[in-house]
């Protein structure tokens, strides 16, 4: 299996690091094939609106890093997004890598209706954030970056098999038992 792992969080040993490590880890001992990007390394400009994409196939710009993660995407067979929560969604950087590939997510029939173009694959997400637990979830928080990886990867066709959400990272930086046994099982499920 062909795991794709990706980390939209610019802390090289934060919480959604760690857990992402934790991740890779237990896919390779379990024989996958393990790449990770750091969205924060990456070189993206922003979508420019000009839907040139949809009817090209490919984006207008020069090339850049959003088409080499999209390439990774389409040679994965599954992808793990990691992510910090920012006023309740993802990450800008995120938004844009996601904004620039969308034709590469996802097609559209003739009347604009959105295909999935990676049915078959599956998806997990790990979310975290600083407002303590419950609260992160009752607040939607880490739900919200949740939900708006869920938006992109359901219309994209992907089945999300595993969310993992940690709240309190401000007070509780490190990693528990149940963050860490959550981790192992996102691949488990994965790898079904």
């Amino acid at each position: 299996m062909n795991i794709l792992i990706i980390n939209a969080s610019p802390r090289r040993d934060g919480c959604v690091s760690q857990m992402l490590g934790l991740v890779r880890k237990e896919g390779e001992a379990r024989g996958a094939e393990v790449t990770v990007v750091r969205v924060a390394d990456l070189q993206v400009r922003s979508c420019i609106g000009c839907m040139q994409c949809r009817s090209r196939q490919e984006c207008v710009l020069p090339y850049d890093d959003a088409r080499k993660v999209l390439a990774m995407i389409n040679e994965a067979d599954a992808v793990i997004v990691g992510t910090p929560c920012y006023w309740g969604n993802i990450p800008g950087s995120l938004k844009v890598l996601f904004d620039r590939i969308v034709y590469g997510m996802m097609g559209e029939s003739r009347r604009g209706m959105p295909l999935p173009l990676h049915k078959g694959k599956r998806a997990a997400f790990i979310a975290t954030c600083s407002t303590p637990w419950p609260f992160n979830i009752l607040f939607r928080q880490s739900r919200g970056a949740v939900k708006a990886l869920r938006e992109i990867f359901k219309w994209s066709g992907f089945k999300i098999v595993a969310t993992v959400e940690k709240g309190g990272t401000k007070s509780r930086p490190s990693l528990t038992g149940g963050d860490c046994h959550a981790c192992r099982k996102i691949v488990e499920r994965l790898m079904k």
